[in-house]
């Protein structure tokens, strides 16, 4: 059965809460849903902050790096990223200026990747910037879809945490 077109209209108040209006499995539309508010919210932060220019890739290892310190392979295994792909990412952040490289004091052989002053000033810019977007988009809202939304938090930071699976020691 095709899925059927999308629809901004509010499902009926005596709709049950497991039909979907959009025809959607739950999975799918949030799928669609999730896929969505990342591509609205990456590109209204390249419309709205031109000087943003930080791929997401480097912007998540500088949340990772915000918490401690971390070795490429570390970085890599909390990215699930290949760990050649992290040194290239990491490549990019030590040619800003955003992180450098310390003796790992376990370890004198390899190196730990940390955050600089930039780096830590970058990251807080890149964040402030998006939660003056996603106010201003959330101010928009209705009363009860603004409700909603927050409603619906702590559920999803459940369902990240499911998705991120078990912790890597």
């Amino acid at each position: 059965m095709p899925a059927a077109p999308h629809s901004d209209a509010a499902p009926s108040a005596d709709a049950p809460d497991t039909e979907d209006p959009l025809g959607f499995e739950p999975a799918q539309r949030l799928t669609d849903v999730v896929t969505r508010l990342r591509r609205a919210l990456r590109s209204s932060i390249r419309t709205d902050y031109p000087w943003e220019s930080l791929p997401m890739a480097q912007v998540e290892l500088l949340q990772t790096l915000a918490a401690a310190p971390l070795r490429v392979g570390e970085l890599a295994a909390r990215q699930r990223l290949a760990p050649n792909t992290v040194s290239g990412l990491v490549s990019k952040l030590l040619e800003a200026g955003f992180v450098d490289r310390q003796a790992d004091p376990g370890d004198r052989r390899t190196a730990r990747i940390a955050l600089t002053a930039a780096g830590h000033q970058q990251l807080e810019d890149w964040q402030r910037a998006h939660e003056r977007r996603i106010a201003t988009a959330l101010s928009t809202l209705s009363a009860a879809d603004h409700a909603a939304v927050m409603a619906a938090l702590p559920g999803l930071e459940h369902l990240a945490t499911a998705l991120a699976g078990p912790k890597e020691s």
